[in-house]
Order: C-alpha cells, then structure tokens, then sequence
C-alpha cells in the first residue's frame, strides 16, 4: 500500500510536508500547485513553493515530493514542466482538480474537465518535455457540475502519457462537501490501464478501509485527514498488515501530548520561514484541524484563535516545550537534531517511537 500526503493550497505546503512526513506513514508528497499562466518561471519561483528541490526533491525525513502544475496552456506548461524537471523533483503532478473560482475562471483547474481533449493535449505536451525516466502523474475530480465525463476524462489523461491518476471522488460543484463518492473511482480504475489512487473524505482508518473496498484501489491519497490526525498514515499502515497476516488490530490512540515536540517543531519552522505577520495564523490553522481529533487541541485553539502576538504564540509554545511529557521527549531534545527513521507500521506507542524524529528549538 502507498499512501500519498496530497496537495492543498494554503494548508499542505512545506512546512506541514516536513512535520508530518517526519510522523512517518507517508510514502510520497505532491506539493501545492505551481501557477503557470504565460510566461516561463525563474527557478526561484519552484525552489520556493518546492523548497525539497534543494534536498533532491525531498523532505528532511527522506519521502520523495512530485512538484505539482497548475495551468491551461500545454506549451506554455510543457515549457516549465522542463525546467521544473531540470531542478530533480521526484515527478511532476498536474492539477485538473482544483475546485477555487479564482483558479476556474481562467481555465485551470477542474474548470478543465469539461474539455477531455485539453486535458490529452497538456499531459501530451508535458509527457514529451520531460525526461522518460521522470514520472509525470495527474489528479483530478469526477467532474465540474456532475461526473458524466469521468472516464472520458480519465482516458483521456491516460493516453496522454500520464503514469498515475489520483482522482478525487467530488466533482467540482461538490467542493469538499461529504460524502466522497468512492465507487465512481472503481468504474475509472476499471476503464484505464494506469494505477489509480484514491482521494477524498478520509479522516479515519475506517475511512480508509470503506475507500478501499467500494474504490477497489490499494493506494491512497490522504489531505486533510492527515491534517486533523497526524498519525493516521500510521494507523492505515498498521490496520493493512494486520489484515494480511490475520492478527487482530492493536492500534493504541495517539494521544495529544505525543503531539508536543511535533508543534513545537512546526512552530520552529514557521517561525524561520515565514514572516511575523504569517505565524500566528499557521499555527491557529493546525490546531483548527487538530482539534476534530484532539479534544485539548480545541482549549489550545480556543485560547490562542484571538492572539496574534508572536511573543504571546511563543510564550504557550514554551509550555510544550516544559510540559509534563513523556520521558522519550525530553531525551530527545538532549539527543539534538533528528534521526530520520524508516517507516513503521505499527502505531502502538506511537509516542516513544516517533518523538525522535523531533528536536525542540
């Protein structure tokens, strides 16, 4: 099973790509889209939506990140597929998925699936640009008002050149509204003869198991779900090999305080990363997440949703980093910078294990 953190504008970018494929579970990354409008980008402009490119297209703990595009203009997108490409991603990932009018109204996005022969020309055109060896993959959703054209769209993905669809199971007119329709994927992966990965609506690891069985797909794309529950890659992981060998599932619940040297790091992070004015809000986004999961995620947010005051942000950050924590934590802030650690699939003590891939600034 590969399970792959998705792309989300203004949520999953670099900083949510490190801490969470630090948690462990995650097996690729697609980053947040790339606008290409008409014009041929500076390599600065991928370097800093893609910042893994200086690492040879990974994050700090090692997991592959594909660089995702975003456009309507297959010359135009096949020109900076190249250069993208010359920077070493792990691939590149075009976006026929995004549901923001703002994206839509200039033709991108999943304005695009309205057009089954455009979405053949791009992936074409980009498919050529690249090197071979190089992975060229597309997401996309059932459609933009219904999914009458699904399959037409994804076939048409399919004989463009792309290696891999991951199909968000909405159309555009459905947002993120639940449900997800899983089964409409099973009826794409059946028409194409490329791996399919399933996307949409997955919060749990019964979730997971419901999207695999009506989708028919071993693969998963987790957005935010991953987000709400940084340990839910994890917890898949582990429901999927006790599956195989017949064991029963022994999955202890993450609990928040395993969470602490996570957050402290995130906040590090933005903190040398992003400007002042950012900060505050990042973290208040997170925690907003958190605390469907997380029921002391929603006092920290409840008192930190007015504050913006980094100093104030920082004063509660030291409280994490004070806190009474287990004992593996605070060995591993003496221990220093992180050790990347392989991926495990059990999530039983989950916080013993996995707050070594922290240090406290």
């Amino acid at each position: 099973m590969t399970i792959v953190l998705a792309p989300m504008e203004g949520l999953l970018d670099f900083v949510l790509r490190d801490v969470l494929t630090r948690i462990g579970g995650i097996d690729r990354c697609v980053s947040e889209f790339i606008r290409i409008t008409n014009q041929l980008l500076p390599e600065r402009v991928f370097t800093r939506i893609v910042p893994e490119l200086h690492n040879g297209g990974r994050t700090a703990a090692g997991v592959p990140v594909r660089a995702q595009l975003l456009g309507s203009d297959p010359v135009c997108l096949a020109e900076n597929a190249a250069r993208l490409a010359s920077l070493g991603p792990e691939g590149i990932d075009l976006n026929f998925g995004c549901p923001a009018q703002i994206v839509n109204r200039h033709g991108g996005g999943a304005a695009l699936l309205d057009h089954p022969e455009a979405l053949y020309a791009i992936v074409a055109a980009v498919r050529r640009a690249v090197p071979a060896g190089m992975p060229v993959s597309a997401k996309m959703r059932l459609g933009t008002r219904d999914d009458s054209l699904a399959i037409d769209c994804a076939l048409a993905l399919a004989a463009g050149g792309a290696d891999e669809l991951a199909v968000h199971a909405r159309t555009k007119a459905q947002g993120y509204r639940p449900p997800a329709y899983w089964g409409r994927i099973a009826d794409i992966r059946a028409a194409v003869a490329i791996p399919v990965i399933a996307n949409g609506e997955i919060w749990t690891v019964g979730d997971a198991l419901a999207c695999r069985a009506q989708s028919g797909c071993q693969d998963l794309m987790l957005g935010r779900g991953m987000v709400a529950d940084p340990g839910l890659a994890l917890a898949v992981k582990a429901q999927g090999l006790n599956a195989v060998h017949g064991s029963r599932a022994d999955l202890d619940a993450l609990q928040w305080e395993a969470l602490h040297p996570a957050l402290v790091y995130f906040w590090g992070v933005v903190c040398s990363r992003l400007d002042a004015r950012s900060r505050p809000g990042r973290l208040k986004q997170w925690l907003n997440f958190l605390r469907r999961r997380f029921p002391p995620a929603q006092v920290a947010y409840d008192t930190l949703k007015t504050v913006d005051d980094p100093a104030a942000i920082e004063a509660w950050i030291d409280g994490l980093r004070q806190g009474d924590r287990p004992s593996a934590a605070k060995t591993a802030v003496k221990q220093g910078f992180f050790q990347p650690v392989g991926a495990r699939c059990a999530y039983s003590g989950f916080a013993l294990r996995k707050l070594e891939s922290f240090v406290v600034p």
